[in-house]
């Protein structure tokens, strides 16, 4: 019986499987033993998709930064699309764009800066400005408008159209636009009856104006208090009357050069008492303008290139040394037919230093 038994151990033994060490982490992988819970395979899973970010946008051949839309210099016939509705700035200057269409800035409700200068645009339609409701600076310069843009925005701070085709500023042209502070007209075919008396009224802020190299005959009516630049050189102004600045209480710096002025009527420089320099070169003038000693600010007086023949001791200067009259920086006299040995020493005693007076020998063309 014993021998019957040990023999089936052997048998047993025989049919096993090898011993295997097993470590623990293969216990925590086996199911427990009598468990009755068969092993579950995890199902799979899908990895998370992650949609891609939108690019954003910016017109074809543009360049796009901060805000910024760059589209210059690229050969364009027509506003490009695609313009980021968030643009504060679009320049399109030097293409050739022929006409702003109704719907070309939209949506760029808050552009504060557009440049379109140096394109070939001759129209601009009625509402094509009107989106742009915090505009500030508008640059049109050299290109072939006949008419002033319509319905500008009354945010406008700044408008550069010099170089165009425009011949008439109609008294409406600026109503409402209270905040502008710079104007630049010049070089336009304008004339004095193209421009309407008012039509600089409603410019309550304006400080700077520039009708530079146009066909004008005399200063421009109705011009705004709040002046302290006007620049009117090259035009065919024959004269300057006081009633022509009337009013320009602030004004520091006219400009006059390279008109036809053959004389400055008395009482002019009273009616400008803040003026600084006055730029009257390139005239007609005989003598020296009137009102210039009395004048309390007045520092720099460009008369060269004139028909001044005599410079008397009384034109520049107070006859008090005790006067309240601010010295002078800068007084140019020559190409003037004035025999400047002549001139007395004491006519420039309110002068800072003798290098501020310019003289020179005349010479007849």
């Amino acid at each position: 019986m014993k021998s019957a038994c040990l023999s089936l151990l052997l048998v047993t033994a025989c049919w096993a499987l090898p011993f295997r060490q097993s470590g623990f982490l293969d216990f925590m992988m086996e199911d427990d033993a009598g468990s009755g819970v068969p092993e579950v395979s995890p199902e799979p899973v899908n990895p998370p998709v992650f949609a891609m970010p939108a690019m954003p946008k910016c017109p074809f051949r543009c360049q796009c930064h901060l805000r910024v839309v760059q589209c210059s210099d690229l050969g364009l016939k027509e506003v490009p699309e695609d313009i980021p509705d968030d643009t504060i700035l679009l320049d399109l200057q030097n293409n050739k764009i022929a006409e702003i269409k109704e719907n070309d800035f939209k949506n760029l409700k808050g552009l504060q800066t557009l440049i379109l200068v140096n394109n070939k645009i001759s129209a601009i339609h009625n509402k094509a400005l009107s989106p742009l409701t915090k505009l500030q600076r508008l640059y049109l310069s050299r290109n072939a408008l006949k008419d002033m843009p319509p319905n500008m925005p009354k945010s406008l701070q700044e408008l550069r159209i010099h170089d165009n085709a425009i011949t008439k500023i109609k008294k409406a042209t600026f109503q409402g636009m209270s905040n502008i502070i710079v104007m630049e007209l010049g070089s336009n075919p304008l004339n004095s009856a193209g421009i309407d008396e008012g039509a600089f009224a409603d410019l309550k802020r304006v400080s700077y104006i520039r009708i530079a190299d146009t066909n004008i005959t005399e200063i421009p009516k109705g011009l705004p208090s709040s002046l302290s630049e006007l620049h009117l050189d090259a035009n065919k102004i024959t004269k300057v009357t006081a009633a022509s600045v009337q009013g320009l209480k602030n004004l520091a710096k006219l400009g006059l050069s390279d008109n036809d002025i053959s004389s400055v009527e008395n009482g002019t420089m009273a009616n400008v008492p803040h003026l600084r320099e006055l730029h009257l070169d390139n005239n007609a003038l005989t003598s020296v303008p009137s009102g210039l000693a009395d004048h309390k600010y007045i520092q720099v007086v460009y008369l060269h290139v004139n028909k001044i023949a005599a410079v008397g001791t009384g034109d520049f200067c107070p006859p008090s040394i005790n006067s309240k009259k601010a010295m002078y920086s800068g007084i140019s006299l020559f190409s003037n037919p004035v025999p400047y040995w002549e001139v007395q020493p004491t006519t420039f005693r309110c002068v800072f230093q003798r290098s501020a007076i310019q003289l020179g020998n005349y010479r007849k063309k």
